[in-house]
């Protein structure tokens, strides 16, 4: 097994997950089978119980594990079906090792981060690496691994501990580090500035791992005297280091750094040239060319509470996207926070509330995606409303599709106290109940979720028939 690390320095969100996840394509594209892990240092065992507005949405996986959004990223990009252990967190980790100690596996050692909290994460990684996800036998040849957070984040010590440990016991010729910085450029005197990217390698080496390739992230291409200053004080060849400038749509970064001959040294560095072919993007070029050339457009509302931040719906953009282009369409997703549609903001502002339902009366369609809480839940029966009236094409995701049923049995079966035990568990007419197995005092893994079957009870039921 072959594996490449993906980490990230200077700030968060530079788009470690859409890298890792065009090396992964860059990969494939040259014949290799490939998998991929997330390891996100944070507390939580899982993505579950977070905010969306804190990561991003909460990608759901066929098991029905809660994981980070750059899981949904490698099985969009990759064409994978991953498992919830392709996801380790801080919390998965400690849990493990201190249910080991509590069943005496230690035999009376102290335990402590080195060597049992890194041991554990070594062996996660391993074990996982080897679990087929691309629907074939046996397991991938290469294992891309994205390090979540900041290179010298406190909570991030420990897997840098053990993946330095790692990387030496799996040798040089199994193991690529590929770190992605900034190289900002000062609107001031026009300059791309290394110094942050010298000051995040530095600190890298000096927790034990030394980069093979540096990803540069910029508004615009590296010049020449930027990559030979970046490669003298990083000690990466300035044919190693790459530019991911900013892109129209993230379908191109494969091609960029396939035009930069990203998989040549990534192939060096893993002694695999010997059995790579010419990366083949056909497919791949076809789709990203086709894309930009779309002029007609379709709009579609998407009505909810994370509206300020768009990776909160990420797989849910994605799925439009995804379905936009098989209808030679360029997608336009125009926002509506929820509330801003109730009667209660036309008279605190109305402004807001004014263009809200210009907003909704201009879509072709209308999404009422996921969410918790009662917040704004008025605002999206009026969507649903609004839509089922006017023959507007309606998708309600989860609390969308509760939405849907609430406001039909409002508006049309007469019942106007109906409503969803989640909102009013004491209602007299619940047109939605709550799972049996839900749990009302924990909210951590306790819904039923991903790809599972249903029973029928009774076989010729409406539920059935439709």
């Amino acid at each position: 097994m072959k594996y490449v690390l993906v980490t990230g320095g200077v700030v968060s969100g530079l788009g470690k997950g859409v890298t890792a996840s065009s090396i992964g394509v860059l990969l494939q594209a040259c014949g290799f089978r490939v998998t991929s892990i997330k390891i996100d240092p944070y507390l939580n065992t899982d993505a579950g119980t977070m905010s969306p507005f804190e990561h991003g949405e909460v990608f759901v996986l066929d098991d029905g594990g809660e994981v980070d959004l750059d899981l949904g990223n490698y099985e969009r990009f990759l064409d994978l079906k991953l498992t919830r252990d392709n996801n380790i967190t801080t919390g998965k980790i400690y849990q493990s090792v201190i249910a080991k100690e509590r069943r005496g596996d230690y035999l009376g050692k102290t335990v402590q981060v080195v060597p049992h909290i890194t041991d554990a994460i070594q062996e996660w990684i391993e074990r996982v690496a080897q679990i087929p996800v691309d629907g074939k036998e046996g397991p991938a040849d290469v294992c891309v691994i994205e390090l979540g957070g900041t290179i010298g984040d406190i909570e991030s010590m420990p897997f840098i501990e053990a993946l330095g440990q790692f990387s030496y016991r799996v040798g040089p010729g199994n193991f690529c580090l590929v770190h992605v910085s900034l190289v900002p450029v000062l609107n001031v005197v026009g300059e791309q500035k290394t110094k942050p990217t010298q000051h995040s390698v530095r600190q890298l080496r000096g927790l034990g791992l030394t980069p093979n390739l540096l990803a540069c992230r910029s508004s615009k291409e590296l010049d020449d005297n930027v990559k030979e200053k970046l490669s003298q004080f990083c000690h990466v060849p300035s044919s190693s280091i790459l530019t991911l400038y900013d892109v129209p749509n993230i379908w191109h970064i494969p091609l960029l750094l396939r035009d930069q001959k990203a998989h040549e040294a990534i192939l060096k560095t893993l002694n695999l040239r010997g059995v790579a072919t010419e990366p083949n993007f056909k497919e791949w070029i076809a789709t990203t060319k086709v894309y930009d050339k779309f002029n007609e457009s379709v709009r579609i509302a998407m009505v909810g509470k994370y509206t300020n931040l768009s990776d909160a719906y990420l797989s849910v953009l994605k799925a439009l996207l995804h379905a936009s282009v098989a209808c030679n369409r360029k997608l336009v997703v125009d926002w509506v926070p929820a509330e801003n549609l109730e009667d209660d903001t036309s008279k605190e502002d109305p402004d807001a509330h004014k263009s809200a339902w210009a907003l909704l009366k201009g879509a072709n369609g209308i999404l009422v995606p996921g969410g918790f809480g009662d917040r704004g839940v008025q605002g999206k029966i009026l969507a649903a409303k609004y839509a089922r009236e006017n023959s507007v094409p309606f998708l309600g995701i989860c609390l969308g599709m509760q939405i849907a049923v609430i406001e039909f049995s409002r508006s049309v079966l007469g019942l106007h106290d109906a409503n969803s035990t989640e909102f009013d568990p004491k209602t007299k007419n619940p047109c939605v109940i709550f799972m049996p197995e839900g749990s009302k005092t924990h909210m951590g893994g306790t819904m039923r979720l991903g790809s599972r079957r249903t029973y029928f009870h009774v076989a010729d039921c409406k539920s059935a028939k439709l």
